[in-house]
């Protein structure tokens, strides 16, 4: 399968935005690359604002059709002269560590976020970013929403007539590209399940349910009943921030098991999946802003809930696509490897992938959309592309768990991009980052009692450089390198 493509946009100038800029310009190929960034800075989901209007929220929040979000304003400081910049609302909360060690979130090519704590603050890593995108931020016009994608077809090949709007100005444009790019994350729409009750409780007692996406300190949980629903990575750390202020114990609604090491603290009351929000009632005359459970315990006067129940796969600028990219919003539809749109593979997708290394990923998958797009790759037929897609579905299913690559698949699934990568026609040119290891492999498999033992530090973990100061010494039997 060839291709045509000198023209390419991407849509997006976060940590995946900028990885694939740069491996684009490396390939010494196309002739435009524009890069397309609605906030006013690179960092994508790093960039930390205040702003958390909680009563935007909507309960439940079941559908990913949501139309694009609309900017905030931030005024300029007394005598700069410049314009107000556009405000977005991200996840990113004050106090937020990565939970992935620096040595292993860094891009390949920039070691320089090793110099930060080994697990690295917010602020950290925006300034990382930043720095790692100063050779691209020539390519990037900032404050410009992508509105529309169109697809066209020209000498018989498909092109995209890509609808942007100067968020400043409010002047709206169009170009045409051979290629698109989509590197905008999918931290937008929130994902609050319709349990049984929750919208007359939500009414009984306004601004009690919560999702992570708003959260930003634990001030407003102080000598509250609080219940934290969901325990991935996020839902734990912000259960711990919490559990500082609110009453004791936290209680927290989980369907998978919580690792053992993480189950022994004491301020934590675990519960099962909710059942059905109660409102006061001849059968439940004494429940005020009570909870049941799977199990058919029942909590009662729960001052605030927060749901980390993750968020939807929403790309309202490609809605005239068909067929749809997006159903449920638990995957996104049509793709091959996570990459490549398999109908319009000169439509491509940077960071679907969940529980991943991030930047890493993003490095390879770019690499692949570089040598691809630049004709030193080859992409199989379509068919084939639709048979992997099948054969995902059967192995994991059509929802949610169709892009989550746990249990070291990421590295796994890396690794197999690079080795595609190698099989490019010529070496000369482009980026090319490296496998992982079988010292990465390990610490991936242990990067949860890492992070326990990083933040059981307390205040001294600020200076913790390397796993070893932890007492994790690699021992070379300890995995099997997976390639």
């Amino acid at each position: 399968m060839g291709f045509a493509v000198r023209k390419v946009a991407v849509v997006g100038a976060g940590p995946a935005g900028i990885a694939t800029a740069k491996h684009l310009l490396a390939e010494g190929h196309f002739e435009v690359i524009d890069v397309f960034e609605q906030q006013a800075n690179t960092g994508g989901v790093w960039n930390y604002s205040s702003y958390a209007p909680l009563n935007e929220l909507r309960v439940p929040q079941t559908s990913p059709h949501q139309p694009l979000e609309e900017p905030r304003w931030k005024p300029s400081k007394p005598g700069e002269g410049l314009p107000s910049k556009p405000i977005f609302v991200t996840p990113m909360y004050d106090k937020l560590e990565s939970n992935i060690p620096h040595f292993m979130m860094k891009y390949s090519s920039d070691p320089s976020l090793e110099i930060e704590p080994l697990f690295a603050g917010h602020e950290s890593v925006l300034q990382y970013l930043n720095k790692y995108a100063e050779n691209v931020r020539h390519l990037i016009r900032f404050s410009t929403q992508v509105y529309e994608i169109k697809r066209q077809v020209e000498g018989g090949h498909d092109r995209w007539l890509a609808c942007i709007k100067d968020l400043v100005s409010n002047k709206v444009s169009e170009r045409l590209y051979d290629a698109i790019a989509v590197a905008s994350g999918h931290h937008y729409v929130p994902m609050l399940p319709d349990i049984p009750g929750i919208r007359a409780w939500n009414q009984a007692y306004p601004n009690v349910i919560s999702h992570s996406k708003y959260y930003r300190t634990p001030d407003g949980f102080r000598n509250k009943k609080t219940l934290v629903v969901g325990n991935s990575a996020s839902g734990l750390d912000i259960a711990t921030q919490i559990s500082t202020v609110s009453k004791h114990p936290l209680l927290n609604s989980r369907r998978s098991e919580t690792p053992e090491f993480q189950r022994t603290a004491s301020w934590k009351k675990e519960l099962p999946e909710m059942a059905e929000f109660i409102l006061p009632s001849h059968s439940h005359p004494h429940h005020h802003q009570a909870i049941r459970f799977a199990d058919g315990h029942i909590e009662s006067d729960i001052e605030a809930v927060v749901f980390c129940t993750g968020y939807y796969y929403s790309f309202p600028f490609l809605s005239s696509l068909q067929p749809s990219l997006i159903v449920t919003g638990e995957r996104v539809q049509n793709t091959y490897q996570h990459l490549f749109h398999i109908k319009y593979p000169s439509l491509a997708f940077v960071g679907l992938p969940i529980k991943i290394l991030p930047f890493r990923t993003f490095e390879g998958q770019a690499a692949i959309i570089s040598r691809i797009w630049s004709g030193r790759l080859e992409l199989p037929p379509e068919s084939k592309m639709k048979v992997w897609e099948c054969s995902r579905i059967a192995d994991r299913g059509g929802g949610k768990k169709f892009h989550e690559l746990g249990n070291l698949e990421d590295l796994r699934y890396h690794n197999e991009l690079i080795d595609w990568a190698l099989q490019a026609r010529s070496e000369d040119g482009g980026n090319m980052p490296p496998k992982w290891n079988e010292r990465d492999h390990w610490v991936r498999k242990n990067i949860p009692a890492i992070k326990k033992a990083f933040a059981d530090q307390g205040e001294a973990r600020h200076s913790v450089r390397s796993v070893e100061e932890l007492g994790f010494m690699f021992q070379p039997q300890d995995t099997k390198v997976a390639t």
